[in-house]
Order: structure tokens, then sequence, then C-alpha cells
């Protein structure tokens, strides 16, 4: 097949369209509920009030805005894809925004900058009657007529074309981490799939055990975690994709899939982090220093234990629970001997190394 068949069938698989429109049309599109930002995407507008401001005198100096993309749904209601800080901006500064981010914000007051000082204090409606503090019924509409294109993706777009420039989209700005495209990606195939994945995440028991930092938390990395374990077992790893590059793939798959039977998934999972806390709580997944479980949780020693104890949690509960707990603790200080786990476990080893050689062992080395 030649690149420009390549191109071709390529182009196919994202039908779009789009025109430009006015920031009062766009709106009106968000007040009427015809414009949709998902609660899960809205938590990631995150722009401070300088870069705020800044944009907004863009808008008021005529200074070109780049375009917002939106999915159209089959109900012809738009999902906003991206464009996020820029339209949040708009409806917080209008006072329209909506869900909890509304709340958490409140009202945007503007800040001076080199070429509007004047905006210092400013905010979209005057405090009372007798105060200069709002922008003016003349730059109101001044804003409301600045014009943005809308680039609009077809529902008829292929699911993988939608995730690849999803992704490519969102790449700045908000700064998202892997994991949090993935998020907004997983609501965008199938709400209740990253619901339930977001479920496994917050489970006590998986919590405790993976010893998250306030930051990874906020990255979504837990979701991460839960994802790599689903992933690991329903997905064969295929090493020659960069790891993240396969969690996207596995994600599709996952998300779309009829066959996944969730709930019994759900219940493995569960099942086996009910055992790791039990027998290791947080050092379930530290370094074995010969005396004691220290340092950090380890991405290596997830990969084995965690998805080895998933693979034979059938067989680990079949031992009884002291039994169960005595054999992870034990399997868990000899890994650190394992000559397999010390070759591809280093820091300096890549990603797709570490998963090629240690996915394959999980189960023999939890296994009784």
């Amino acid at each position: 097949m030649s690149l420009a068949d390549e191109v071709a069938i390529a182009r196919k698989e994202i039908r779009a369209d789009g025109y430009e429109m006015s920031v009062g049309e766009i709106a009106n599109l968000y007040r009427d509920g015809e414009l949709r930002i998902d609660p899960e995407y809205q938590r990631l507008f995150r722009w401070d009030e300088t870069r705020k401001t800044r944009f907004v005198e863009s808008l008021l100096l005529g200074i070109p805005i780049p375009p917002v993309f939106v999915y159209q749904g089959e109900d012809n209601v738009w999902e906003l894809i991206d464009g996020l800080q820029r339209l949040s901006t708009i409806f917080q500064m209008m006072g329209i925004l909506q869900g909890e981010r509304a709340e958490e914000l409140g009202e945007l007051v503007l800040e001076g900058t080199t070429y509007l000082p004047s905006l210092s204090g400013k905010k979209w409606e005057p405090t009372s009657e007798d105060s200069d503090d709002g922008l003016g019924g003349s730059l109101q509409i001044q804003i409301k007529r600045s014009r943005i294109r809308v680039e609009i993706l077809q529902p008829e777009s292929d699911a993988t074309a939608k995730f690849e420039l999803f992704q490519r989209l969102n790449t700045g700005g908000a700064s998202l981490s892997e994991q949090e495209i993935r998020n907004c990606v997983a609501v965008m195939i199938d709400p209740s799939f990253f619901a339930w994945i977001k479920a496994l995440s917050i489970n006590p028991d998986f919590t405790t055990v993976t010893a998250q930092t306030e930051t990874a938390v906020e990255s979504q990395m837990s979701v991460e975690l839960a994802l790599r374990i689903i992933s690991f077992s329903e997905i064969p790893y295929n090493k020659r994709l960069d790891v993240h590059e396969y969690l996207d793939r596995a994600l599709l798959k996952l998300a779309e899939s009829q066959t996944l039977d969730r709930d019994s998934v759900a219940d493995r999972f569960n099942r086996s982090f009910k055992i790791l806390n039990r027998a290791l709580g947080d050092s379930s997944f530290r370094r074995w220093d010969g005396q004691n479980f220290r340092g950090k949780f380890l991405m290596s020693v997830f990969e084995v234990i965690g998805h080895g104890v998933y693979q034979n949690i059938e067989a680990i509960e079949l031992l009884g629970d002291d039994n169960a707990d005595q054999f992870v603790q034990r399997r868990a200080r000899e890994l650190w001997q394992d000559e397999v786990f010390k070759t591809n476990s280093g820091g300096g080893t890549r990603g797709t190394t570490r998963l090629a050689n240690l996915l394959p062992m999980a189960k023999d080395f939890m296994c009784p």
C-alpha cells in the first residue's frame, strides 16, 4: 500500500466539519446544554488568574484565538474535546460556568496587563450600580462578538481516530498526564467503563497497598495502576509498543469490549488486593533490604507481585488466610534474589524491556 493510499484511508476515519462562531453563540450553546463539558474533563481546568486574564486580553485586542474541537454525539449535542481552558475562562467570566468547579472558582476577577493595566480588578458585571469594577456593556459586546473557529468531529469518526486526535490536541495548556487524557477518552467512549475502573482505583485495599502520594493521586496514577492490572491480564503486551501506547490501546479495547465481564474482573481485582493488604499493607510494592521493606512504591514490584497475585488468586486463597499471607510475604522477599527481576528492574531499564520480561515471570513466580 502506498503512502497516498494510507493517507486516504486515515482521512476517511476522521469525519470533520467546522465553522466560525461568536463567543456569544458558543456561550448560548453551553447555557442551553447543547455544548457539554464532562465533569471529569472540567476538573482539568487549571489556568491561574494571570493566564485567564491574558486570554481575555487577547479577545479584547482582537488577537486570533486557536480553534476549539468538539465531538458531535448521536443526539447532536457537542462534547468538548479541546479548548477547555479557553472556553471555561469565558464561561467563568460570564458567570455561566456549571458544575463543582464553578462553585470552587467563584467570580473571575481580572488582573492588569502590560497593554491593558486598567483591567486590574475588573469583572464581567460591576459589584454594585455605583461601582466601576465591571467591564461595561461595550466591552462585553466586543468579547461576545469575538469569533472562534469550532472544529466538529462527526459521530461517524473511528473511535481510535478520536483517541489519537484527542491526545494530539491535549499536549499543552493544562499539562495533562497520560492517564488524565485516557480518562477523558474513556468518558467519550463509554462513561460506565470509566466509572467502573475509577471505582476499582479507590478500593481501600488497593489505595493502601499502592501507597500513592498526593501528586500521584492528582495525576490519576491510581487509575493507571488499576488499568495496568486489568490490561496485563486481558490484553497481551506487544513488545514493540511503548508502555503508554500499550495502555492507550488496551483502554480502547477494554472500553469497547462486549465480552469483558466487569463484575468478574472487579471481584478478582478486589480479592487480590485484599490479600496483599492483609499480608503486606503499604509495604507490598517496596524494596526488601534483607531486613525490612523500605523506600517508595516501585512499579517493577507492582508488575510482578500485583499481576502475579491477580493471576493466581484462586490458588492463593486455597492456602487459607494465614498460609496465604505467609506465602505472599515470602515471595515478596524472595523477589529481590530472582535473577530475571534483578536484571530487568534497575533504574536504567526501559519500560518496554521491563514489561516484556517481568510480565511473563509474574504468574509462575506467584503460583503457590
